[in-house]
């Protein structure tokens, strides 16, 4: 019997409404996602479908496989981008731990938000992550070409801003600093707090 992965989209709709994000804009995003989803799923299920050891390293299932890192990555990155956006969006309070550890590494929560933003803005597709090296026990800014080149192994995601075309342009066009503020305005820090807090630092003594 084949096993089968059945991931399952999430329903984002609580989102609609949100402030700087057309409602027209976030259901085209959210079609893409469950595209994600359902290709994912789909290359699950061939690999499975590969049973000898010939069937295995052949060819074919290599780029199956190498395909499934793509579509898989594209699947969580929007989860965490969307995940990472509310409509009753709150500052980050000066007192967390998340803003104590921005202000200690970057000089101050200002200056941190004007390199990620900067970051953001850069020429190019990709995602933009605030990811926390849980070895190292330190926050950065990190630059994803496309959805699987460029992701720091040991890292984890805190904040994820998409900067491929289709999460700004219907609303924008060209002017993606306009997107960028829109997105600072909708951010759910108190999500973005949960998950630093959620990973331990044990391995950070070892680095």
């Amino acid at each position: 019997m084949t096993h089968k992965i059945a991931y399952k989209p999430r329903d984002f709709g609580y989102l609609l409404g949100l402030s700087g994000f057309s409602d027209e804009l976030l259901k085209n995003h959210f079609k893409l996602y469950e595209g994600y989803v359902k290709n994912t799923n789909e290359l699950a299920d061939q690999l499975a479908s590969a049973k000898t050891a010939e069937e295995q390293k052949s060819p074919e299932t290599a780029e199956l496989r190498r395909r499934f890192g793509w579509e898989f990555n594209g699947m969580r990155l929007h989860e965490y981008y969307f995940g990472n956006m509310g409509r009753d969006s709150a500052p980050l309070a000066r007192n967390s731990a998340l803003f104590r550890k921005l202000s200690e590494q970057f000089g101050t929560f200002e200056n941190w938000k004007k390199s990620f933003s900067a970051a953001g803005a850069m020429r190019g597709i990709g995602w933009l992550v605030l990811a926390y090296d849980t070895y190292g026990d330190r926050l950065l800014n990190v630059w994803i070409n496309e959805h699987d080149t460029g992701w720091l192994v040991g890292s984890e995601p805190l904040l994820i801003l998409d900067v491929f075309e289709h999460a700004f342009m219907m609303d924008y066009g060209m002017e993606k600093d306009k997107y960028i503020a829109a997105f600072w305005n909708a951010v759910h820090w108190g999500e973005v707090e949960r998950r630093f807090e959620e990973f331990p630092i044990e391995l950070a003594h070892a680095a």
